[in-house]
């Protein structure tokens, strides 16, 4: 299919300026950029065609080669541009044909941002950061004004050129023999300024609010985990996107358990008797009560694992176990007969190797001095 004329395109005389080639691409841009017609593939095409146009046209030497061979002059393999590596984003418009130096104007209209981003910090329990919940938050945020939906004017007026810089966005300063070009201070390099600002956001186009919003936290998060939810940052200016809002999550102290990854962990206290003799012990778990069975002669410091008893973390596909570190308590709060009792006990314990880790400790102490030389 044969190219269409590039001047045709952009709907300029084979004499305009690069001003007049600049605005030409603005209003085509705008009305067929893919970012405002999604899904519309005539709209992408015209894009494309008005954006080839105009790298062409402003391109001293591919113009002069275009306007004397035609498309000919300018094919791909003679250093033309060969593709557009996509549509790009509707920044990169503004970036390459509405951006001047030192960020000045040349914008027609009023500036469309996209909103800030939003972090929030989630503090949930164990229990809920395993299983998953879903609970409100409340975020303070800018919200679109609905009286003037976000243009900032009031309903009926509209946006006038702005005074201090004509329209243009831009205003040139006088420095000696220099002239530097600098964005309007007063229109911040929109060229236009609200005329009649509305009553409820007086001419910002957002409000400040709390927004409250149900957050589904999926089971398995853990501390650092961040949920993103797109579009519920602040709204943007002038009708702009809104930014995302991102969901930190804190697990706060567990008083029994503590996670690593999919495993948990917890200290488990016992009495000398229970170690010694063994015995059965009910210990928690994030889903009900499970036996530990304690084997005779247990030494404190043991760890038991319990499989499958831990956390299924987001990114595991595993359940993790939970470890149970015994710790063997000394009796307290004795009466005489109790104390008579281990006094007895004790002299029962003077034959034979009871203490296995005590008497491999004394034997190398005592090696230890042996060995030292004085």
């Amino acid at each position: 299919m044969a190219k269409r004329d590039y001047y045709e395109i952009l709907s300029v005389p084979r004499n305009a300026t690069e001003s007049d080639l600049k605005r030409a691409y603005r209003r085509l841009a705008m009305k067929h950029h893919p970012d405002r017609n999604p899904g519309d593939r005539a709209a992408e095409e015209q894009f494309k065609e008005a954006k080839e146009a105009y790298e062409i046209l402003t391109d001293a030497r591919k113009r002069a080669a275009y306007n004397q061979f035609g498309h000919a002059g300018v094919d791909p393999a003679a250093g033309a541009p060969s593709g557009f590596g996509g549509a790009g984003s509707f920044s990169d418009i503004f970036d390459t044909v509405f951006g001047d130096i030192f960020g000045g104007g040349g914008r027609g209209g009023a500036r469309v941002n996209r909103g800030a981003d939003l972090v929030y910090d989630l503090e949930m329990s164990l229990e809920d950061a395993v299983a998953g919940a879903t609970t409100e938050i409340e975020v303070p945020t800018l919200t679109l004004c609905r009286t003037c939906n976000g243009s900032g004017a009031r309903s009926g007026s509209g946006m006038v050129n702005c005074s201090t810089c004509g329209g243009h966005g831009a205003v040139r300063m006088q420095q000696g023999f220099f002239s530097v070009q600098q964005t309007c201070p007063r229109c911040r390099g929109t060229g236009k300024v609200i005329r009649d600002p509305c009553g409820s956001c007086h001419g910002h186009g957002r409000i400040k609010q709390h927004k409250t919003l149900a957050v589904k936290v999926p089971g398995g998060v853990d501390t650092g985990d961040r949920i993103r939810l797109s579009g519920e940052g602040e709204a943007g200016e002038h009708g702009g996107p809104g930014g995302d809002l991102y969901v930190n999550i804190h697990v706060k102290k567990h008083p029994i358990f503590t996670r690593e990854g999919s495993d948990l962990y917890c200290e488990v206290p016992i009495g000398f008797v229970t170690a010694a003799l063994g015995g059965d012990l009910d210990v928690p778990t994030l889903n009900g009560r499970v036996t530990l069975k304690i084997p005779a002669e247990t030494q404190t410091g043991k760890v038991f694992r319990l499989k499958g008893k831990g956390v299924k973390a987001v990114r595991e596909r595993e359940v993790g176990d939970l470890l149970c570190r015994v710790a063997i308590e000394t009796p307290v709060h004795l009466n005489s007969e109790q104390k008579d009792l281990l006094r007895a006990f004790a002299g029962t314990m003077k034959t034979g190797r009871h203490s296995p880790q005590e008497s491999s400790w004394l034997d190398g102490v005592k090696r230890f001095f042996d060995e030292m030389k004085f």
